[in-house]
Formats: structure tokens, sequence, C-alpha cells
């Protein structure tokens, strides 16, 4: 038995596919130079956290003597690469119509712009970001481990970021952005949901928060939280429609609650409870628990014994 495969098979083979190509499918399109670099996309954001976190992503293969000089190579470099990404995802997703390259330049070099001068206020969100995890985790020894080690804070990051990007109406992009970060952290947040400040994710694994979801200040997420959309039936009618649902200020929501729709509301300071399923509004200062949740025990002498377990209204099921 030959483990080779014939050069004349490779070659029917490749004939074969080469020609499936040619089927009209929208995925068949080859334009590997013309296409939004994923690769790319993720440098981007490494070159970036070095600008939000000055000191803590920089690249130790150099020297900083003069850290003037060293943000201003940075951030000439960053405004290079996001540009030629950005010209390449207009004319990539023409959502804005077909724009002649002259056009899309100089709407590139506008969003460029936009961003960067956007910086500051994305940093102080950011500090807000820190410090809320600071004071929510008991577990965190210093603010330092919170930016080098803490889930919740890149994906925030990587989503304040993206968001500036989403606003200002580039395509493609800041979805490989928020994306990178949900591969990173398992935290699936859509660029185009709206966060306040102060906003804590605590471990953060399976959390979802869907495009036109909008959450207030001083909001506390623990992990497996879903705040999504109700039905998806609709498809393509249902975009731009407000399909997920509003947190006010200070509102924590505990491990494995779904919150789901876009005309639920949960009002100010209120507490959702672990694994609770809420499709409707919820007042402000409110307390949202599962009761008398039903736990079946068995023995090693297979006998079988019931207990009802009564959840007191603060356990939330929280590690």
């Amino acid at each position: 038995m030959e483990d080779l495969i014939k050069e004349e098979e490779i070659d029917g083979i490749v004939r074969r596919v080469l020609k499936d190509y040619d089927g009209g499918k929208n995925i068949d399109a080859i334009n590997i130079y013309n296409n939004p670099d994923k690769a790319e996309v993720r440098d981007l954001l490494h070159h970036l956290f070095r600008i939000v976190f000055p000191g803590y992503f920089r690249d130790r293969n150099f020297k900083i003597y003069n850290p003037k000089n060293s943000v201003a190579v940075t951030i000439e470099d960053i405004f290079y690469h996001l540009n030629k990404q950005v010209t390449l995802a207009l004319d990539f997703c023409r959502l804005r119509g077909v724009m002649t390259e002259e056009e899309r330049k100089a709407e590139s070099y506008r969003i460029c712009k936009a961003f960067f001068e956007k910086l500051p206020e994305i940093r102080a969100d950011i500090e807000t970001d820190l410090l809320a995890a600071y004071d929510g985790d008991p577990a965190a020894c210093c603010l330092e481990e919170i930016i080098l080690a803490y889930p919740g804070l890149m994906a925030i990051t990587v989503n304040r970021l993206a968001h500036e990007l989403y606003l200002l109406k580039v395509p493609v992009i800041p979805r490989l952005m928020t994306e990178y970060a949900h591969a990173e952290t398992g935290i699936d947040i859509h660029p185009g949901a709206k966060i306040g400040r102060y906003f804590f994710i605590d471990h953060g694994t399976g959390i979802v928060i869907g495009e036109t979801s909008v959450i207030g200040e001083n909001v506390k997420i623990y992990q497996g939280v879903t705040i999504g959309a109700l039905s998806t039936r609709g498809g393509q009618k249902l975009s731009g429609k407000k399909r997920h649902p509003t947190i006010g200020d200070h509102v924590t929501i505990y491990a494995g609650a779904s919150i789901l729709g876009g005309d639920t509301v949960i009002g100010d300071h209120s507490v959702i409870g672990g694994n609770t399923f809420i499709t409707s509004s919820v007042p402000p200062c409110t307390r949202v628990s599962v009761k008398n949740q039903e736990m079946e025990y068995r023995t090693n002498d297979n006998h079988r014994k019931r207990e009802e377990v009564q959840q007191s209204e603060e356990w939330y099921y929280i590690i």
C-alpha cells in the first residue's frame, strides 16, 4: 500500500477544486491582497495596548530612553497600519456604496484621525474599569495584576477600542478585534454594545453581550451571563433594531443569568441572581432569584433522598 498520493491524483483534485471556484458561490472570491488582514488587526491591538497601558505591554526588545519619542513612533506606526486596514475594509464591504480609491483613502484618514483623537477619552473609561475590578474583587492583590492577568479587563479594553471604530462606521475591523478578544478570553462582546463606566467582569468565561445592548455605569457581571436577543428568526430584517436588553446603573448580574429582549430593561440598583431567565423588565432596586430549586442526592447504597433546598436571597452561585 502506497503512503503517498500520486501526482496525477493531486492534479485531478486541483482541477476539480479550481473548477468549483467558478460556481458563483459567495465563498468563491479570491482577492487575498485586498481583504482586511486578521493577523494585522491582532497586531494593531497589541500596539494599541501599548498606548492604553504604557509600560505594561511595551516591546521589550527595545530600551526606552525617551517615552515621548517612543509613543510618537508607536502612534505613527499604528496610524499607518490602521489606515491601510480601514481603507481595505471600506472597499471590501462597500456598506457605504461604491467609492473611488481617492475617496476611500480620504475617508480612511478622517476615520483614523477621529479615532486617535478619542484615545484619551477611551483611556479615561478604561481607568474606571480598572478601578471597578480592583474595588469589586477581593482576590485582586494589586492594580498591576488586573492589567496583566484579568481577562475581563482585556475584553472590555478591546471592546472600548472597537466600539469607537464601530461608531465611525468602519466595516469588519471592529468585529475582528472583539472576536480576537473572544478567542483569548471566552468573553463575547459585540463592538456595537454601549457600555458605561466602571464596568467589571468577574471571571468572565462564557459571557455574551449582544450588539444593541446598553449597559449603564457601575455594573458588575459574572461568568456565563447572556445579555442577548429574545429571537433572531427575522434574520436581516432585524438589523439595526433594538434586540438586546438595557441594563441600568449599579446593577449586579450573577453567574449563569440570561437576560433577553430589546424591550427588557433592568432598573438601577437591581440584583439579578444566578441561573435566572429574564425576558421582561425588572423595576429599580429589585432582587431576582431562583426559588425552591429541587436537588436530588443518590447515596452509595442506591437509596435516593430528595431534599428541597431553599435559597436565601443572597445566594447567587458566586465562585
